[in-house]
């Protein structure tokens, strides 16, 4: 066997534990091998009995002297285990466990790890790990803890990882031998055996810097090797800024409702630039949410209209596709340019530009002369989506952007086959929204000014309540608490307004009138959960409120904030929490202070990780195991071993590596 072999290869191992591998995606070997532990417990003390200290946190091992299962009048079932070493005898006791007295014979050989516990003058342990026989794999070592998931114990996942490391050839290194010695990094079979059995805690250190750098590595590898294939593509479809076109162009920037922005300007420029060559276009715009990156992508529209091109404009939900296409067509009506709307309630025939969710990547439909394909935002859409719709136009010029604020290390990263443009100031004249944390003691006061609000200036509120639970869609457990929350506001808190209620478990076509309703003013309230939209657009809200705002990352909290403060009325954004600790407060007061998606992001990316710049659904889009977005040093390393690996060295001769990067993207494709 290798590691290629099945999972139900596993020697005693029952079919319920190998059909609880397979479902949580460890189908072979190599999967188990990469399930890696996510800390370790120190029992790595071995010690006699005689020389044992209360508070210590130890391993003994001896053989069992006596075993009996005790029971209490309150119905508690003890079973006490006494060990004799040469040097003495002690008591162990567990609870509620008397399987143990059926598992454990006397004269049977012990190691148990816990913590020595005294009792007037009697030592006891309290254990927390034992282990029958020679072995040491749960005991008298640095042991190794797992992700425990549907009911597959990190007991039994240890058990079995211990089995296959010492029954299984590992691979040989992958990276060449240059770029290990450079970087100083241990050999591969030596780092999955420490990572896993480590036998210190620096070579735990060492295996998990050496697996963290071939995960990197292989990501920016992928990125760099597709930038490369990019560079020797043509498109089929060349624009051209020829003096009618630039003339043409120019007039256009300039009729425009409002100047751009010193940065738009520039963006536009390597749009531009980027449109007229032969190779195709794969640029990445990230700009601040209102930061004005759709009047950017209609430029590039226009431009590709005035070479008697397509454009197709992707979008994550029908409620901004409308939102697209209302603000796109007051923008192109002027220069008679046919826009459409295609959605999965919605069909179009043919038209200049045609704007879309994902029911624009329906194989039936048949495009002529695409010249640039837009995604917004794109971190939303996976590999093989984005290359799917790309696919429709025969390779056409790609746009991709995202208003989520990604700390530029990281998107360099993630998005390294891409050229990167940054919208970082905002429109002149956008009064900042007034933000505030409120506490539970401040709400009612907080609802009363609202109430005020409402009924002298005649403006709307956005009321967003949180997901109960993570999960990538909204579950009936959320909606339920949504409900239940509008309820309470509807009859209780606002019952003089019109409060209305909006949630992912709605069909497309309610969804829809609701947020028309909305903009209409037929609402002065409308609660809703996070995952509605991100990008929805409505002038007359000037307020939001964020319920459990400690549950978000503060890239959420800023695009959610991004929803009022629309137009030219003072917009206010009040933080609601039941929550004290320091920390949570600390954290959402820096929000109130900071109106910078970049600043934002960069505080949460070093205070907790990327998943609160990219949301449940985002944050593990590129399915990292080991390695760590926040280590921007490792990042630096791979990224200048990449290079050097570009220059010097070719895929096809390391095997091994053109393995594992066709299972890494394969995987990001399949789970995107």
């Amino acid at each position: 066997m290798d590691l290629n072999s099945g999972i139900n290869n596993l020697p005693k191992t029952s079919p319920i534990t190998i059909r609880r591998f397979k479902s949580i995606g460890i189908n072979i070997f190599w999967d188990l091998l990469n399930y890696f532990p996510f800390r370790y417990e120190d029992y790595s003390l071995i010690s006699t009995i005689n020389r044992l200290q209360p508070g210590e946190t130890i391993t003994i091992r001896g053989k069992i002297l006596d075993l009996k299962n005790v029971y209490t009048k309150h119905g508690l079932k003890i079973q006490k285990v006494v060990i004799e070493d040469p040097t003495g005898k002690i008591e162990v006791v567990w609870y509620n466990q008397p399987y143990l007295i059926r598992l454990f014979k006397t004269g049977d050989l012990l190691s148990v790890a816990g913590t020595v516990q005294q009792f007037g003058d009697k030592l006891s342990i309290q254990p927390y790990d034992y282990q029958l026989g020679q072995y040491q794999i749960h005991t008298g070592r640095l042991v190794p803890v797992y992700p425990e998931k549907l009911g597959l114990s990190t007991k039994v996942i240890r058990e079995k990882m211990f089995w296959l490391l010492n029954n299984i050839n590992l691979l040989p290194d992958s990276l060449p031998e240059k770029i290990i010695n450079f970087n100083h990094l241990t050999n591969l079979p030596f780092a999955y055996k420490n990572i896993h059995f480590p036998e210190n805690k620096t070579l735990a250190v060492e295996a998990r810097n050496r697996l963290a750098f071939d995960e990197l590595f292989l990501v920016q590898l992928s990125a760099a090797l597709l930038k490369q294939t990019r560079n020797k593509q043509k498109v089929n479809y060349q624009l051209l800024i020829d003096a009618e076109n630039r003339r043409k162009l120019d007039s256009f920037i300039a009729h425009l409702p409002f100047q751009l922005t010193d940065s738009q300007q520039q963006v536009v420029n390597e749009i531009n630039s980027d449109l007229i060559l032969r190779k195709p276009m794969n640029r990445f715009l990230q700009g601040d949410v209102g930061s004005g990156k759709t009047v950017v992508a209609t430029i590039a529209c226009y431009l590709t209209h005035l070479n008697h091109y397509q454009s197709l404009f992707m979008v994550p939900t029908e409620i901004l596709a409308h939102q697209h296409y209302q603000t796109i067509s007051k923008l192109l009506k002027p220069y008679n340019i046919k826009v459409g709307l295609f959605t999965s309630s919605k069909k179009i025939k043919q038209y200049d530009l045609i704007i879309g969710t994902h029911a624009l990547l329906n194989e039936k439909l048949l495009f002529k002369k695409v010249g640039l394909v837009i995604i917004d935002e794109q971190h939303r859409f996976g590999v093989s989506q984005r290359a799917k719709l790309r696919d429709k136009g025969i390779n056409p010029h790609l746009l991709t952007m995202t208003a989520t604020p990604i700390p530029r290390t990281v998107a360099l990263t993630l998005f390294g086959e891409l050229d990167m443009s940054i919208i970082d100031k905002m429109p002149p004249g956008r009064i900042p929204i007034k933000t505030f944390f409120v506490n539970n003691n401040k709400r009612n006061d907080c609802y009363h000014w609202i109430n005020n609000e409402i009924k002298n200036k005649k403006i709307q509120v956005f009321i967003v309540c949180p997901l109960i639970e993570e999960s990538e869609h909204e579950t009936m457990k959320s909606v339920k608490a949504v409900v239940n929350e509008y309820e309470n506001l509807k009859n209780n808190v606002f019952k003089q307004y019109r409060v209305g209620l909006i949630h992912g478990k709605l069909k497309s076509k309610e969804k829809e009138q609701i947020m028309t309703d909305f903009n209409q003013k037929k609402y002065d309230i409308l609660i809703a959960t996070p995952v509605v939209e991100v990008g929805i657009d409505i002038g007359n809200a000037t307020i939001m409120i964020i319920e459990g705002a400690e549950r978000y990352g503060l890239a959420q909290l800023h695009q959610l904030r991004g929803r009022v403060g629309r137009s030219d009325k003072q917009s206010y954004c009040f933080l609601f929490t039941e929550k004290s600790e320091e920390k949570i407060i600390t954290r959402l007061r820096f929000f109130t202070q900071t109106y910078s998606g970049q600043k934002l992001a960069e505080y949460d990316f070093m205070h907790r990780g990327p998943g609160t710049i990219f949301g449940i659904k985002q944050h593990g889009f590129i399915n990292l195991k080991i390695a760590s977005l926040a280590d921007l040093t490792l990042i630096k390393k791979t990224r200048s071993a990449v290079d050097y690996f570009i220059n010097h060295y070719k895929i096809n001769s390391y095997p091994q590596l053109k393995s594992s990067l066709k299972e890494m993207q394969t995987a990001n494709i399949i789970n995107n």
